[in-house]
């Protein structure tokens, strides 16, 4: 079946839900006014595709010039010194250090992308993880980057090494997936890269984006319980995530309450049938990718556990792109506003 997308510009949820009410009831919602003999009940809503409005990623202006060189203390704790930022490798599982250094205004300097490095200003960048997140040293090299940025999400160590062997320093980020390590790990990839200040000036920016969007549920709102689940289903790996699992955060923050962590699941556990329904969720949210690797909404229905919820008694499916829903980088803000009005819009 068709789904509607929703898509969220500037304005914050309020005045959006405001409009909503003027012009009357989203399509593929129930209409309790269509029958005026009937009690009301509140507005019911099918599956839909939470999508952020404006995809690309916006740099500081003007960009700042890297003063280099700098020596850091990564992630991992080794000391890395950077010389030389003009050719940069940015790479990891979700996308989001690629993201940062574009955002900090130096996407100009970047010579290669990873597959999660989807956004429009990088789309066209080579790829150096051709076997999905598995650096390729053959087409790291290749592209003869004088700095690479990085954390344990991708690898594998081998390549790490050759490259170190190679004379390139390697940088590695902080690699925890949640509100409060955005800032981190942005201060962390514009010291590698020599311009701290304009680090300083992203956090300010970003954390803003992201306060405005969570200002902008009202505090009367419902909280639905929604649940993620993280499906792959041709690798036959089925997920419920908790406290710890970053999509905890997403969902508090878009005004909703986590059902794996009200059932007190921590991080990712195998999904159950039992599991999901005592979590009885209301919302049902899943990464897009992982929706269309179980056959859609009616695959997703049809999986044990799932038509005995809530959620899947009304098909309240919401899927988002795997690359902004977990991402954690500079586009968190429209990430929330964009899974807040999916929640929010109707039930």
């Amino acid at each position: 079946m068709n789904r509607p997308t929703l898509v969220v510009n500037r304005p914050t949820l309020v005045g959006l839900l405001a409009a909503a009410l003027l012009v009357g009831p989203v399509a593929g919602c129930a209409d309790s006014a269509a029958n005026p003999g009937a009690a009301p009940e509140p507005a019911t809503c099918g599956p839909v595709t939470a999508v952020v409005a404006d995809d690309a990623v916006t740099p500081l202006d003007p960009a700042p010039q890297p003063a280099l060189p700098v020596t850091v203390t990564d992630a991992a704790g080794d000391r890395v010194t950077v010389t030389d930022a003009d050719r940069i490798l940015a790479v990891n599982l979700y996308g989001s250090i690629a993201e940062i250094v574009f955002s900090l205004g130096l996407g100009d300097r970047v010579v290669g992308r990873d597959t999660s490095t989807d956004f429009p200003a990088a789309a066209d960048l080579p790829l150096v993880t051709p076997g999905g997140h598995d650096l390729s040293t053959e087409a790291v090299m290749a592209l003869d980057p004088s700095v690479v940025l990085l954390d344990d999400s991708i690898g594998p160590p081998e390549v790490l090494d050759q490259l170190r062997a190679a004379g390139i320093p390697v940088v590695r980020i902080g690699d925890e997936q949640s509100l409060a390590a955005v800032p981190v790990h942005i201060r962390e990839v514009a010291a590698a890269l020599g311009v701290a200040d304009a680090g300083e000036a992203l956090v300010a920016r970003v954390e803003g984006e992201i306060a405005a969007a969570r200002d902008g549920i009202a505090d009367d709102a419902e909280r639905p319980r929604v649940a993620f689940l993280y499906l792959r289903g041709t690798a036959g790996v089925y997920l419920m995530g908790g406290e710890g699992a970053g999509s905890d955060a997403m969902i508090a923050a878009a005004g909703g309450e986590d059902a794996g962590t009200a059932i007190g699941l921590a991080r990712f556990r195998p999904l159950t049938s039992e599991g999901l329904i005592n979590a009885a969720p209301d919302v049902i949210l899943v990464m897009t990718k992982g929706l269309e690797s179980v056959g859609g909404v009616d695959g997703l229905v049809a999986m044990p556990g799932v038509a005995q919820t809530p959620a899947g008694q009304q098909r309240r499916i919401i899927d988002m792109d795997d690359t902004v829903l977990l991402n954690f980088g500079t586009r968190t803000g429209k990430a929330i506003q964009a899974l807040a009005r999916a929640i929010h819009e109707c039930r």
